[in-house]
């Protein structure tokens, strides 16, 4: 019978699917280099032909996650009867849909982005999240700006500063992350809705718009996230 021979990509998507399988199951940090190698059927150095560490791999596999989700979002994108500010807080309203969905899975990366000392690891998580999302936030931006909705200079600079500020969340994020299942769990989640209402306000200022016009957060959001963290 003959040898199958997998193309680089073919290589490289079946290590990502091992990390996915292996991060959500035992979590990151319980998941070693040698265990993807195993995993995934592959030499130490097929390995590192592809990726030069565990680190690495983790933002791939952000980046491929980002990128699915975002392709359950196309119809929001693509819908043509949607001006601009529908379209975005349609595509804020499922994208958090979507966040409560998939907290249990991804409760064991969670609990390693948010440990004391591994904001930089945070942030370049972050920062492969943001490359996917912000091109499609820039479209829905752009459409505003077209029907004189928004009132910004530029759509991409817009997209990435309302990112941004979803990133700088770490604090309050990490506090409702250690709250849950704790008897502070209401309080961290009512701390948590209160700093993203504000946020909120901050995009309805830099897109030009009457304060509420965004739907950043609804009542309730945050206490759901905090409830499926506690659940898993």
């Amino acid at each position: 019978m003959a040898r199958q021979i997998k193309s680089a990509a073919q290589r490289r998507g079946e290590l990502l699917d091992s990390a996915q399988a292996l991060f959500f199951e035992r979590g990151y940090d319980n998941t070693t280099v040698n265990d993807l190698i195993q995993h995934a059927g592959l030499s130490k150095g097929g390995f590192y032909h592809h990726f030069s560490s565990k680190e690495e791999v983790l933002e791939a596999l952000v980046e491929r996650l980002s990128s699915a989700s975002m392709e359950q979002l196309a119809d929001v994108l693509e819908h043509p009867q949607l001006d601009a500010l529908a379209r975005l807080n349609t595509f804020l309203s499922r994208a958090r849909q979507m966040k409560v969905e998939q907290v249990p899975q991804m409760r064991g990366l969670f609990d390693t982005l948010f440990q004391p000392g591994n904001q930089v690891l945070y942030h370049r998580i972050n920062a492969a999240s943001m490359a996917v999302i912000c091109p499609l936030l820039a479209r829905i931006i752009e459409q505003g700006r077209q029907e004189g909705c928004f009132d910004v200079p530029d759509a991409y600079l817009a997209a990435e500063t309302i990112l941004h500020l979803g990133a700088a969340s770490y604090r309050i994020v990490a506090r409702a992350l250690r709250a849950a299942g704790t008897e502070d769990a209401p309080k961290a989640a009512d701390e948590l809705e209160q700093a993203l209402y504000f946020q909120g306000i901050v995009i309805d200022r830099i897109l030009g718009l009457e304060d509420g016009s965004v739907s950043y957060v609804e009542p309730g959001f945050a206490q759901a996230i905090v409830q499926a963290l506690a659940s898993n």
